[in-house]
């Protein structure tokens, strides 16, 4: 039994498991149907051979110190230089994590009387960031811009003094929808307001090259675009492109970049040969935009409707032990599927979310599909029975 010292997390733990949300480490096994790994780059022979090379010519493993200390290597300005110029930013910044970036941004650069809009489904680390940082915060319906604006309107006639700042996903991790940029960025002109785009799961799966559905828009003085490395760039990081009077800024006043060890040097390694694959081997994208229309088709034909438009594809339960349930049955099935539930997914959303990537082919996504039919079956089976 726990000690008393430690109860009131042993009882937290099982108020999740009796609600069927308590998450536990597993193994990887089974077809990757859960993975970000979009392109199959996690394990590129290009990639490997980038990161031996390195370390043979001496790169270290670490970097030592923070990069406004001795932490700033060579490798990654090598890569920042290259990331400016494939995303055609005016300047790039590596961080360690997807996560630090949007915190790291939403720490530094809103102002005391600047205004957070954040779109209903923006990730965790968006919402941690604008917590702990110091504008005011307001939430707007997903994938709405006239909720936004009308936020933004709300907020200048009772007073309201600062900058705006719009805070999306381009192509969102949970629903695998696409959010109106095009509308966005008009609300953003109209409201002087800058427009924040998290770019996690399109960089490298969509857009020219792979540089994401925000590629139009960078270069803008009034957008700040975050590209996750961890994804479908198969590696860690991310990489936040601005204009350089933001970078500036960020390197004098963000203290999750001041003060935290730079990334390792290897990593930026890399990422800078992820992004040569990029435009190397355009094969990649073209082979999973193939695999996700076939997806798709088969979902048509299987369930008679269409549950997303990208690689992203959320089979929505409801129930969170139905959707276990249904998790465990392809996992036995040699499917490496995962169940999400709340507070990860609105409450009454509780889903599968099927990953495509490239590390499976056709015959696995209609073996997968066959699978989930057949499971379907089973539980309204033993329902009806």
């Amino acid at each position: 039994m726990p000690s008393n010292r430690l109860a009131i997390y042993a009882d937290g733990l099982q108020t999740l498991a009796a609600d069927d949300r308590l998450r536990r480490l597993v193994p990887r096994s089974g077809l990757d149907f859960s993975s970000n790994d979009y392109l199959g780059l996690a394990r590129a022979p290009r990639i490997r051979r980038a990161i031996a090379a390195a370390m043979d010519a001496g790169t270290p493993v670490g970097a030592g110190g923070s990069r406004l200390l001795r932490g700033n290597c060579d490798e990654h300005e090598r890569l920042e230089a290259e990331a400016a110029r494939f995303f055609g930013a005016d300047s790039a910044l590596f961080f360690g994590s997807g996560y630090v970036a949007n915190f790291a941004v939403l720490t530094t650069l809103p102002q005391r009387d600047d205004l957070l809009l954040l779109d209903a489904l923006v990730h965790a680390s968006t919402h941690e960031g604008a917590r702990a940082g110091r504008a005011e915060i307001c939430q707007f319906a997903h994938n709405d811009p006239q909720s936004a604006e009308d936020a933004i309107m709300i907020w200048r006639r009772d007073g309201g003094i600062g900058r705006p700042w719009i805070v999306v996903e381009s192509l969102y991790s949970m629903d695998g929808d696409i959010a109106p940029l095009d509308d966005l960025i008009a609300v953003a002109e109209r409201h002087d307001a800058f427009l924040l785009i998290d770019e996690a799961h399109a960089t490298g799966v969509l857009g020219p090259q792979g540089r994401g559905l925000a590629a139009r828009f960078e270069g803008r003085d009034d957008t700040v675009i975050v590209h996750t490395c961890g994804k479908a760039l198969g590696a860690a990081g991310a990489l936040v492109t601005a204009h350089r009077v933001l970078r500036e800024t960020l390197i004098n006043r963000c203290r999750p970049f001041i003060f935290a060890t730079a990334p390792s040097p290897l990593m930026a390694v890399a990422v800078l040969e992820a992004l040569a694959i990029l435009q190397d081997e355009p094969e990649r994208q073209q082979r999973l935009s193939q695999l996700v229309a076939f997806a798709h088709r088969e979902i048509a034909a299987r369930f008679g409707r269409t549950l997303s438009s990208s690689q992203i594809i959320p089979y929505i339960v409801g129930d969170n032990a139905r959707a276990m349930v249904l998790a465990g049955g392809l996992q036995q099935r040699g499917f490496d599927i995962r169940g999400i539930r709340p507070p990860t997914v609105p409450a009454g959303t509780a889903r599968l979310r099927l990953s495509l990537t490239l590390n499976v082919d056709e015959a696995a996504i209609a073996a997968l599909l066959g699978a989930l039919v057949e499971l379907e079956g089973e539980q309204r089976w033993r329902s009806a029975s």
